[in-house]
């Protein structure tokens, strides 16, 4: 998780909304990522989906299965649904997101048993870290308008 900090932090000064996101297998990082979506003009382009895409890459599949995926902020919907479709392990991540959260705050898709997979969900590591980039950077950017 102190990886995805770093990943978060450098999304920040890119100007995107500071998520840093990992995938992990067998104790070693195979797709990392930002959110990008302001660079890349792509409304998909959150740090979970850029990290599940550079994993798939990686390993040469659209599975996931026994992976663990790390992220300073609780997913949405769709990185959830991803999470879901690469038929990760595990979630793990640090802030709770009450307004768009699907990992327990608004839904909980990741562990939905209506759906072909669930993946197990841990929430609260290095919350603190994790809500205080954000929160910074959001009282920056008020500042400045």
């Amino acid at each position: 998780m102190e990886y995805c900090l770093l990943l978060a932090k450098e999304a920040a000064t890119s100007g995107e909304v500071p998520v840093g996101a990992c995938v992990v297998k067998n104790n070693v990082i195979i797709g990392s990522g930002y959110n990008s979506n302001k660079r890349k003009t792509d409304p998909t382009a959150h740090a979970e989906i850029n990290a599940i895409r550079e994993a798939c890459k990686n390993l040469e599949s659209d599975r996931l299965e026994g992976a663990t995926l790390y992220v300073t902020l609780e997913p949405c919907s769709m990185c959830a649904a991803a999470a879901v479709t690469a038929k990760l392990g595990t979630l793990i991540f640090g802030a709770f997101d009450p307004k768009a959260g699907a990992c327990g705050s608004l839904y909980n898709i990741a562990e939905d048993a209506r759906l072909n997979h669930t993946v197990k969900v841990f929430s609260g590591l290095l919350e603190e870290k994790s809500s205080s980039l954000l929160k910074d950077f959001f009282q920056r950017k008020r500042n400045r308008t």
